[in-house]
């Protein structure tokens, strides 16, 4: 490779999936970039698109750059698109990394497959409501896991993933768990929760643009834009009982509590959202449970763009009483600081939680004058919340 700054997969042999990752290998610890380019020099002739029938592994210290290129999943893969190479299948002990950089230039595309095997998130089975040609398969797992997520990254501290364009994902686009010091940024998304396949419309559930699990801080999340099947940003943290490794989950590290504060969700900003839920969800959503704390959140610049068709149930939902036994202690969901949003949603806010010591102010609402900032009813969920500057247009 001599003392050039970067490393192609054109260079190597294989599946287009293999050539990506010898590349990556070969630039470790050499400080080169691994630059995917638009022309694919297959080995069956050149063609502008990378189908990948497994996931790209980024390694610690991996620069990986997108060049004005198409990558698509294959038919044949039941796996992310891109995931850090710390875990996966099998992997118990996930081993930290960092500095892992994705970042594209020019017009970047990362596509689902054509006839996905797997769609959803591990609560639902496959082919009962999502879309999987797995589904029935003897030897097949039959629920959606970690595998159906297109970008996956656990245990990373220092990242950047940044100028991608993500469509028709087979449950979230990306995912972060226990991920730290890291941007998520100019980012466009396009799902719909249904998907032409030979002529059908097939639903495809959980299609969220991104999301942060337990563990994550110190993350910026800035210039998103698009629409997702379901929640286009959300921060989600629900403890429960898989094991690093297994397909029980969507999450791939372990879903257990360490119970010393390490697995709450803390120091994040959302900044300039732009965007809508063609699902009819949620636009931002911040989620918690009994067990892991969240905190120090700032959500600055939300913008509904839902076209008039279509009606999102919230801009901003926190909290909420549908998971791991109910809503989240009052004082687990605090500091959170919410400022300019505009919102076009049946709810601008909706509290479906608690909340304390926060600030929640320049809310302009398409809508009731009630439904502006909402707090559901039930136990008193609010302590020290304040609430200003919210209009109403009609």
């Amino acid at each position: 490779m001599g003392s050039r700054s970067i490393v192609t997969p054109n260079e190597f042999q294989g599946a287009d999936t293999e050539r990506i990752n010898q590349a990556i290998r070969a630039a470790a610890g050499t400080g080169q970039r691994v630059v995917i380019p638009r022309r694919n020099e297959a080995q069956d002739g050149p063609r502008d698109i990378w189908l990948l029938d497994a996931a790209i592994l980024v390694d610690s210290g991996t620069v990986l750059e997108l060049d004005n290129c198409h990558l698509k999943l294959s038919d044949h893969c039941r796996d992310n698109m891109i995931r850090s190479a710390n875990c996966g299948l099998g992997i118990r002990e996930i081993e930290p990394m960092r500095d892992i950089h994705v970042r594209g230039l020019g017009n970047v595309v990362l596509e689902g497959a054509d006839h996905p095997r797997a769609t959803g998130d591990s609560a639902k089975k496959l082919g009962e409501r999502t879309y999987a040609t797995d589904a029935g398969v003897e030897g097949e797992s039959q629920t959606g896991d970690w595998r159906n997520i297109g970008i996956l990254m656990a245990h990373v501290e220092g990242f950047s993933i940044q100028g991608l364009q993500m469509r028709d994902t087979h449950c979230w686009a990306i995912s972060l768990e226990r991920c730290s010091h890291g941007a998520l940024r100019d980012l466009d998304f396009a799902s719909t929760e249904r998907k032409m396949i030979d002529g059908e419309h097939a639903t495809i559930l959980n299609q969220d643009g991104i999301d942060l699990r337990m563990g994550c801080h110190d993350i910026l999340i800035e210039n998103v834009t698009g629409h997702s099947g379901d929640d286009l940003v959300a921060l989600t943290a629900i403890p429960g009982q898989s094991e690093a490794g297994s397909t029980g989950s969507t999450m791939v590290s372990s879903t257990r509590d360490r119970s010393d504060g390490l697995d709450d969700i803390r120091h994040v900003i959302i900044r300039n959202v732009r965007g809508y839920c063609q699902g009819g969800h949620h636009i931002v959503r911040l989620l918690n449970t009994s067990g892991v704390r969240m905190y120090d959140i700032l959500v600055d610049g939300l913008m509904d763009t839902s076209p008039p068709e279509v009606r999102c149930k919230a801009t901003l939902k926190i909290g909420d009483s549908g998971y791991g036994g109910g809503v989240a202690p009052l004082g687990d969901t605090y500091r959170i600081m919410v400022t300019n949003v505009l919102s076009k949603a049946q709810y601008a806010v909706l509290i479906g939680g608690s909340l304390c010591d926060s600030v929640i102010n320049n809310v302009l609402h398409q809508g009731a004058e009630e439904n502006a900032v909402f707090v559901a009813p039930g136990p008193e969920f609010l302590r020290d919340v304040i609430i200003g500057d919210v209009q109403v247009a009609h």
